[in-house]
């Protein structure tokens, strides 16, 4: 493969970091397998990270040392470290509420070390606190998996009794669904494996669309069209064809990144229908707040498969080939 794979490096080799003012030092309890951490450790977008570091923004873990002038996070507590590992605070974006556009953020896994690791350092700030009854194997998706789509339901605005089409039922998508029945919304699954179909029918969509046998335009507009679209498969040809079947005044809102392709956005049909599409990048810190407490709760479940953080690049592989359900936990407990 072309670019660098710094996640064939095995971070054991390098000394446990100390944490500076205003940082934390995180025993890593668990940290998910995102497809950004194969796009990370292949050097696949524009903006490339500078080897070598250590991937991983799914990081969950206990706080094992505090840095001066940090008051409020105790030793012992259980800290989830996100994408956005570190925010200004002083912009435009920051100050009204959209911290994750601020331009001079840090991110977990790309701009610094992530989780990855046995240890691993975080922005104070920004490590969010997982309430009690929320495993770390759990938290651990929920931290880019789960706040990356209840942001993108925000951005859409989706609400009671619309018709939300989510196309690709995996890691973001099973919570996805879970997320916009929550909403009160009506859920069109699309994807092209039986075992997710199935996943989505289990999680409670309403309509299951099989992309490999029936056209998702067709089908959407067959039930009214989408009130609003998540694109989640990490397929330009899947953007273009939820796209398809948005009803007028309809949102596609992009939230999957593939390494190449572009949107072909009919300029005619968008104008006279008045559709919309929108970008959407994980959420804030108060958005994975009330991700954890909608689990603490008991309303949502996170589908995971549990490996040894050994395992990095056969899981990989596992990912590129299909193979996984919904989303693979590092247990950095396990062995191996």
């Amino acid at each position: 493969m072309d670019g660098p794979q710094p996640s064939r490096t095995r971070a054991s080799c390098r000394a446990d970091p100390e944490p500076g003012p205003g940082q934390v030092l995180v025993a890593v309890e668990a940290s998910g397998l995102c497809h950004t951490d194969i796009h990370a450790a292949h050097g696949d977008w524009p903006v490339k990270p500078t080897p070598p570091f250590v991937p991983g923004h799914e990081g969950v873990g206990l706080v094992e040392k505090l840095g001066d002038g940090v008051t409020h996070l105790a030793v012992g507590q259980r800290v989830a470290v996100p994408w956005l590992g570190k925010a200004c605070g002083r912009c435009e974006h920051c100050r009204s509420g959209w911290e994750t556009l601020c331009e001079s953020q840090i991110n977990t896994g790309y701009g610094c070390d992530g989780g990855y690791a046995e240890k691993m350092l975080a922005w104070a700030d920004f490590a969010q606190p997982v309430p009690e009854g929320v495993s770390a194997l759990d938290a651990a998706p929920l931290t880019c998996a789960g706040v990356t789509t209840y942001k993108a339901l925000k951005v859409a605005g989706v609400g009671p009794a619309q018709l939300v089409a989510i196309s690709g039922v995996g890691g973001l998508g099973h919570l996805a669904v879970q997320y916009a029945k929550i909403a009160g919304a009506r859920v069109a699954a699309i994807d092209v494996t039986d075992d997710k179909l199935q996943l989505a029918r289990e999680l409670g969509a309403d309509i299951v669309i099989d992309a490999r046998t029936q056209d998702v335009g067709a089908e959407l507009k067959r039930h009214g069209g989408a009130h609003a679209a998540l694109a989640l498969a990490v397929n330009p040809a899947a953007f273009q064809a939820v796209n398809s079947g948005l009803r007028r005044g309809g949102k596609l809102v992009m939230v999957a990144l593939p390494a190449h392709g572009t949107l072909q956005v009919p300029i005619f049909d968008t104008v006279l229908n008045g559709t919309s599409v929108i970008g959407s990048i994980v959420g804030t810190r108060q958005d994975l707040a009330e991700v954890f407490q909608l689990h603490a709760e008991g309303r949502t479940k996170v589908i995971r498969e549990t490996r040894p953080l050994a395992a990095v690049n056969e899981c990989i592989d596992e990912v590129h080939s299909g193979q996984v359900k919904a989303r693979i936990v590092f247990d950095l407990n396990a062995g191996g």
